[in-house]
């Protein structure tokens, strides 16, 4: 806890700032339920109410409160986002690991499936796979974490390659020690910082593009409140002159740029190189 502590003092302005935002929308989040004024699909006033006492955000196009819906499209964007990202890594981590750890044929083949599925604009083929398995939540998650375990896969690939040729390594597999050993104890622990930072940019790039799949109806379904949905629900109050729209599209914004603030400042301490005193 105090090294914890010793780092944070040390950490620049900007991943400060960037730990509070996801300190705060952790919180948000995970106490959804009671920060939100009223349910999450309850309809308490009439469509689109101006900002007031009564609704301080006021309403959507269905007299849904936008305060609620915010809240509650924190808990679910960034949920299911986080979801996704978790089993990329697993799908991409485990594959790059073991096509390193084998090599050969094994090496050969996931890397020419893996360059198939790069070769299509990952947009497009989400468009496609969805529009024909449909867009219930568990399908919008794996068909994701698929699509995006690629990229996963080609840094664990070139992490773990220059992992796998060095003595330790070779002197566990002269011991005897299973496939599975050799990854988990030598090959893993020594390729985390660059893959946990990776992590980061992966979830605000899923993120990201759940929202732009939400926007253009084939991501969260409705009456699911989600941010990128409810830019395309209350886009038509631009032309009015209202900034609605702009709450759900800068809550996406900032939870991104302070991911990715806190992952420039893990990448510089993980890197070595010293900050000039």
């Amino acid at each position: 806890m105090a090294q914890i502590w010793k780092h944070l003092k040390s950490a620049p302005p900007t991943a400060i700032f960037g730990l509070l935002v996801i300190v705060v929308y952790t919180f948000v989040a995970f106490a959804a339920p009671i920060l939100a004024p009223y349910g999450e699909y309850e309809i308490v006033g009439s469509q689109f109410e101006l900002w007031g006492e009564g609704f301080i955000l006021g309403t959507d196009h269905l007299g849904r409160d936008m305060l609620t819906r915010l809240i509650y499209g924190a808990r679910n964007t960034i949920g299911i986002a986080f979801i996704t990202t978790c089993l990329a890594f697993l799908i991409g981590g485990i594959l790059g690991l073991l096509a390193t750890t084998l090599g050969g044929w094994v090496d050969m083949l996931l890397g020419r499936m893996v360059d198939v599925l790069m070769a299509i604009p990952i947009l497009i083929f989400a468009l496609l796979i969805l529009t024909i398995t449909g867009t219930s939540q568990p399908v919008l998650i794996v068909v994701i974490a698929v699509l995006d375990s690629t990229r996963v896969f080609r840094l664990a690939r070139a992490v773990s390659m220059n992992i796998v040729v060095l003595d330790f390594v070779e002197a566990a597999k002269l011991r005897g020690e299973g496939t599975w050993w050799i990854i988990t104890r030598e090959i893993l622990p020594n390729s985390l910082a660059p893959l946990i930072a990776e992590f980061g940019l992966r979830f605000c790039f899923v993120f990201l593009f759940i929202s732009a799949l939400s926007f253009l109806g084939l991501g969260i379904q409705p009456p699911t409140a989600d941010w990128g949905s409810m830019v395309r629900e209350t886009a038509t109050l631009i032309a009015y002159e209202d900034i609605t729209p702009l709450l759900p599209a800068g809550a996406i914004a900032l939870l991104t740029v302070g991911v990715n603030f806190v992952v420039d400042w893990f990448l510089h301490k993980t890197s070595g190189i010293r900050d000039d005193k």
